[in-house]
């Protein structure tokens, strides 16, 4: 039986054909009842088909048959009695009226008749139609009981009459009989003589529907003939694509049972398959689908709704085009609901929502279809969504974001095709929220606020510019990440969007206050006090969100260096904080506020330092003393304000401060500082020696006291103190480290230099010179002057030592004393020169050979042993004399050297006192009244 309330075009063909009749049973669907239409397969029955002969005249059937009445009971022939007995039945089958003898008559009547029949029949003579007396007869038979007889009297009408017209209702009565006494194959073969000798007649139809019920009373053997005869029969009863006719009412009936018995014996085989393979290789016809629906019928009548459902589906995916199939997806939810399958009527309703989520095929749905479609779509949304906080709630976050997931899928596609779109949106942006899709919620949420028709759109907006606030991550300052500035923004024209839809209100005031913190965080600054002042022109804006817009003015104006403006907001944040006690700011916030203030004042006067106006400098900087004392801004303030007289040269007035801050903070890290500028106040200010000594007594303070000493010891040397400076080099250089620098070096050296031009000319101090710049791996020419004078004083001092060593006896012993100082003082000399080379040359040589010279004298004028006899003394003088020669010739060689440099530099001094040497050691040569004159050619001379 059908259900009810599911509508489907199942039966378009069988409606129209039932309009107007009498009969409405002929539209319901069948019902299988084992236990009246029999308990097994093989009971069951047929319905009931009724037979109509040709039409009637157009006078009153019940006329006639009166007329007939009165002629059979008047009339004592025996013939003329069977024919009017014969009209009566035929008026009768033909009207379908109770018209002529009663039932219980007739019987009598046919019996005292038969009697007539056989008696006509006997003699041969028969004015009538045989066939037509053979076939009364068999009525006869058959009322009265008799049925063998009845069939006999039929089959010697086939027999002898084979092409009577009686012959097909003859044939038909003879397989019926086969058909009631069970022999189903006899019975197949009446019906299809029938069929094969009149395909046309009606009886034919008829034939063929119990030709199959006789296939299907044989068992499974007979059950594929079964089907092929009724989908036959189906094909001829219902429209096609050939047949356009409507089938007659009277067969209703037989068309609904033809699909029954089909529809069991499929689902006693393989269901849906069963159909298939019917199906296959056949011409399709427009009834096909029905053949499903009344399968998928039987099953949910008897219990089996997973089966049903499966026949459901299985058409839907073999035919997922046709017009029918969202009929046998709604059935499928019908189904379950029937089953009471809460989960798997779900799942039907995704399917059938699923299949038309498309608009086209959203489109091509009826209205009542479309009805479902939204039904089922909305229960799954609500049923989802209930599911995620139930999930939730349960510890199962995973299946939570799922479910809410899944419901915001329904309610997106539902929302297009509903009135109430704007809601169905806004609780997709929910969902979708809930399952931390934001990117969803949030398109959800602005359609819902801007592009439907909804009351609560001004939620739906806050909600997206919630959605879009949650994401950003908290203020912080520095650097940011560029994907953190857009969402900002993106929030920014979020509420650029709401404000202008729907107009500013308590939340957009606050929230306009926290994206000016949040731009003045990431650097944006115009957008940042763009957002301040809107906060603060709005008619109400509450206590605290005018704090925080003087707060973010305030900042941004001390960022743009406006610190005017700046100090101007600091102090209104300041009065309120300090006015308005439910803003609960604390203390620690509100001394930040005053620090705020204060550096803002602090950099005005840096801007005034900056221009040049020191006194508009000095009185900021003093101003933030009384915003701030003791703090460290103030102190740096004293600082400052010492500094800016610095920079503006008041000398005196920055060294007054300078001193007072040192008195007022002696322990200040700045403290350290103010030495140096008190060092430069009094230089600058013409008092060296005070800052001399004042490097002094800071160098007291230090662990490494020295670079101030020397800077000390440079202040005196610049102002004429040598003695002071002198004491400091010697101090100094007792400790200095060796040089690792060039600089290092020089510094060194041109201290002991100094001291030697002071007076210092002590053997250690002309050493330590030559000996630095002899180690030393930098050199200056100052520094290499400088070693080179000292090596010649020493050297001259050594070859006055040399010079002053008697050679007495023992001249062993006194002649190595005179060597060893001989060598000294030629070592000097040579380090001399190799310090200054060419400047000291001449000098070197000199010097060097007046040793040898010296030496040799010294030698011949050495004392002669006295226990020497004289030609002892004789033979030492002489070997005395070998000694000097040699010594006399080098002495010779060098003063010749010097004298020959007088082509290459020039005559000097040294070289005139080779000269003198030379004219006294080789007078025949030398010793010539001559003037030494230097000379150079000049271009003119013609050279």
């Amino acid at each position: 039986m059908k259900l009810p309330h599911v509508s489907k075009r199942l039966l378009p063909w069988l409606v129209v054909a039932s309009l107007g009749q009498c009969h409405v049973s002929a539209q319901e669907s069948f019902r299988v009842e084992l236990g009246k239409d029999g308990e097994t397969l093989r009971d069951m029955r047929p319905v009931f088909l009724t037979f109509e002969t040709r039409p009637l005249p157009a006078i009153s059937p019940a006329e006639v048959a009166r007329r007939y009445q009165k002629l059979f009971e008047d009339s004592d022939e025996p013939e003329v009695r069977i024919d009017a007995l014969n009209r009566l039945n035929n008026i009768r089958d033909r009207s379908g009226q109770d018209i002529g003898f009663s039932q219980a008559r007739e019987a009598e009547i046919y019996q005292e008749i038969l009697g007539s029949y056989e008696s006509i029949l006997s003699r041969g003579s028969f004015s009538g139609r045989l066939d037509e007396l053979l076939y009364q007869m068999a009525k006869a038979h058959s009322l009265t009981g008799q049925h063998q007889e009845s069939i006999q009297r039929l089959r010697q009408l086939v027999g002898l009459y084979p092409q009577s017209v009686l012959v097909p209702e003859a044939r038909f009565r003879i397989a019926e009989a086969e058909f009631s006494a069970g022999r189903y194959q006899e019975a197949e073969r009446g019906y299809q003589a029938l069929i094969s000798a009149k395909p046309d007649s009606e009886l034919a139809t008829k034939a063929s529907y119990m030709l199959g019920w006789s296939q299907f009373k044989q068992g499974d053997s007979g059950w594929e003939k079964a089907a092929s005869t009724f989908m036959q029969l189906l094909d001829q009863q219902l429209p096609g694509s050939v047949q356009e006719q409507q089938p007659v009412t009277s067969n209703l009936n037989m068309i609904e049972d033809s699909f029954r018995i089909l529809a069991l014996m499929a689902s006693r085989m393989t269901d849906h398959q069963t159909l298939e393979r019917w199906l296959a290789g056949r011409n399709q016809s427009q009834w096909f689908y029905l053949l499903y629906d009344r399968l998928a019928d039987l099953h949910a009548i008897e219990g089996r709704y997973d089966q049903a459902v499966a026949v459901n589906n299985a058409f839907v995916r073999a035919h997922s085009e046709h017009e029918s199939k969202p009929d046998f997806l709604v059935q499928n939810v019908e189904f379950w609901k029937r089953a009471g399958e809460l989960e798997p009527v779900r799942r039907a309703k995704a399917e059938f929502v699923e299949q038309y989520v498309s608009e086209e095929r959203y489109r091509n749905l009826s209205d009542l279809h479309r009805q479902h479609w939204q039904t089922y779509g909305r229960s799954l949304a609500d049923h989802y969504y209930a599911a995620g906080s139930t999930y939730q709630s349960g510890g199962e976050p995973q299946e939570a974001k799922r479910s809410w997931a899944k419901a915001a899928e329904y309610y997106e596609v539902l929302a297009p095709r509903s009135v109430v779109e704007g809601e169905l949106m806004h609780l997709a942006g929910d969902a979708r929220l809930l399952a931390e899709q934001d990117v969803q919620a949030l398109a959800n949420f602005r359609r819902a606020a801007y592009g439907a028709d909804y009351e609560q759109a001004r939620d739906a907006g806050w909600a997206a510019i919630t959605l879009l606030r949650s994401a950003l991550p908290p203020v912080t300052h520095g650097p940011k990440p560029d994907d953190a500035q857009k969402a900002l923004a993106r929030l920014s024209s979020e509420e650029q969007r709401y404000s202008g839809t729907f107009g500013t209100d308590d939340r957009v005031s606050a929230l306009r206050a926290d994206l000016g913190n949040r731009w003045y965080a990431h650097g944006d600054y115009e957008r940042a006090l763009s957002y301040a002042k809107k906060t603060l022109d709005w008619e109400s804006p509450s206590t605290e969100q005018q704090y925080a817009a003087w707060l973010i003015i305030a900042r941004v104006q001390q960022h743009k260096a406006e610190f005017g403006l700046a100090e101007r907001a600091w102090r209104q944040a300041i009065t309120l904080a300090e006015t308005e006690r439910h803003l609960a700011v604390s203390p620690t916030e509100r001394n930040d506020l005053r620090e705020q203030l204060a550096v803002a004042i602090y950099k005005q006067g840096e801007q005034a330092a900056s221009v040049g106006n020191s006194t508009l400098a000095v009185a900021h900087f003093k101003r933030v003393v009384n915003v701030l004392p003791g703090s460290e801004l103030a102190i740096k303030s004293r600082f400052d304000a010492a500094n800016t007289l610095l920079k503006s040269s008041e000398w005196l007035g920055a060294i007054n401060e300078l001193k007072q801050f040192r008195s007022d903070y002696p322990n200040h890290a700045l403290t350290d500082q103010i030495s140096e500028k008190l060092v430069l106040s009094y230089r600058q200010s013409q008092q060296p020696l005070k800052a001399a000594d004042e490097l002094l007594a800071s160098a007291a303070q230090l662990a490494e006291p020295w670079s101030h000493r020397l800077r000390a010891a440079a202040i005196y040397h610049e102002a004429g103190k040598t003695d002071r400076r002198d004491r400091l080099y010697r101090e100094w250089l007792s400790v200095a480290p060796t040089a690792v620098s060039a600089s290092e070096h020089v510094q060194q050296q041109t201290m002991r230099h100094r001291l030697i031009e002071s007076g210092a000319s002590d053997s250690e101090t002309l050493q330590e010179l030559v000996a630095t710049e002899s180690r030393s791996q930098w050199h200056s020419e100052e520094t290499l002057v400088w070693a080179a004078d000292a090596a010649l004083r020493l050297g001259a001092r050594a070859a006055d030592n040399f010079a002053a060593i008697a050679l007495v006896h023992p001249l062993e012993e006194t002649l190595v004393r005179k060597q060893a100082a001989l060598e000294r003082a030629q070592n000097y000399l040579l380090d001399a020169e190799s310090f200054a080379g060419e400047k000291v040359a001449t000098e070197v040589l000199f010097r060097r050979a007046e040793l040898y010279r010296v030496l040799a004298a010294d030698l011949m004028a050495s004392e002669v042993p006295s226990e020497l006899n004289e030609l002892e003394t004789m033979q030492y003088q002489m070997l005395l004399e070998e000694e000097a020669y040699p010594l006399e010739e080098r002495a010779l060689e060098l003063h010749t050297q010097n004298h020959q440099k007088i082509k290459q530099q020039g005559y000097d001094t040294w070289i005139g006192q080779s000269l003198e040497a030379l004219a006294a050691m080789h007078p025949g040569r030398y010793s010539r009244n001559l003037r030494w004159m230097t000379w150079a050619a000049q271009e003119n001379d013609g050279v």
